[in-house]
């Protein structure tokens, strides 16, 4: 099959990316795009090589002022497994809060690391649409539950089930854990608060 051309000048910039990408996931291996641009598309190299790492191929047949012209080759058929971080060290020294997200487009999965300080908690709040897999990487505390508190430490693995009540309140040494589920849009936001010093 011939490469596919596609001229983003007279696209709006907001919808060139999402254009873009989606032509390119259309494409079997060896196939490949022409994109034909106003400037050097920099910002998309980027999204492609955290989207795809390894799976394309990027060769500029023009580089002038106001007419660049790169073809995309797919080399491919789907993303690679890749290694993301590493819990131990991003669960010590961190600030409280979201420590790491999973955060790639066209995702099925969300995946959050939460430290809270000693002391600190969310809130009591009923779970969204999604069932909820915990585990616990360091210290230990309690999740509120309607039926009463569970007390959890290093390796607890919970479940929550989708619309569950649930809170977390961190022990003496703090509270970090691990949640898994479904992709959702929009993405829910949980504030850690820290309980006052007596």
């Amino acid at each position: 099959m011939p490469d596919v051309t596609i001229d983003v000048r007279e696209i709006p910039k907001p919808e060139r990316h999402p254009k873009i990408l989606g032509l390119f996931d259309g494409l079997r291996v060896g196939e490949a795009l022409i994109l034909v641009n106003d400037h050097d598309p920099v910002p998309l190299h980027r999204q492609f090589d955290d989207k795809t790492p390894g799976g394309f191929e990027w060769e500029y047949l023009v580089r002038e002022p106001g007419d660049y012209r790169i073809r995309i080759g797919k080399t491919l058929a789907a993303p690679v497994p890749r290694a993301l971080g590493n819990a131990a060290e991003l669960v010590t020294g961190g600030e409280p809060g979201v420590a790491w997200k999973l955060d790639f487009p066209d995702r099925d999965l969300d995946s959050n690391l939460i430290t809270l300080a000693p002391g600190g908690s969310i809130g009591d709040h009923a779970g969204a649409e999604v069932d909820v897999l915990v585990y616990v990487l360091s210290g230990g505390g309690t999740v509120g539950t309607a039926n009463g508190p569970i007390e959890v430490l290093l390796g607890d693995i919970l479940w929550l089930p989708k619309r569950s009540r649930r809170s977390f309140t961190a022990g003496n040494d703090g509270l970090s854990y691990l949640t898994v589920h479904t992709h959702r849009e929009p993405a829910l936001t949980l504030t850690p608060t820290v309980r006052p010093a007596s």
